[in-house]
């Protein structure tokens, strides 16, 4: 029988890990831009990843789900507030499934 209190304690360390190295290893300011530049973007790399798949399974229509995003595209390129963005693709998906279903 597995002990998941190994499980979390491997999790904890490597977390701790990942969080203290670079503070302990990188004393210097970063100054390659090649380096900087990718350090800039993974966070946004990162929440692309994870919500992209769950925006066209979160619908019971696909190609509703498909819709919204790209009307959220659209209205977050043009520099609407998140909220606003999120509201009308709910709105959006209400309506498609609401037709259609």
């Amino acid at each position: 029988m597995h002990n998941p209190m190994i499980y979390v304690a491997i999790m904890a360390i490597v977390t701790y890990l990942i969080r203290v190295l670079p503070l302990t290893l990188v004393r210097k300011p970063i100054k390659n831009v090649t380096i900087r530049s990718f350090l800039y973007y993974v966070p946004y790399v990162t929440l692309a990843v994870m919500t992209f798949p769950a925006i066209l399974e979160a619908t019971q229509l696909p190609i509703a789900a498909a819709i919204a995003l790209v009307v959220g595209i659209g209205l977050a390129w043009c520099n609407v507030s998140l909220f606003q963005v999120s509201m009308a693709c709910c709105f959006v998906v209400f309506i498609i499934e609401w037709i259609v279903l």
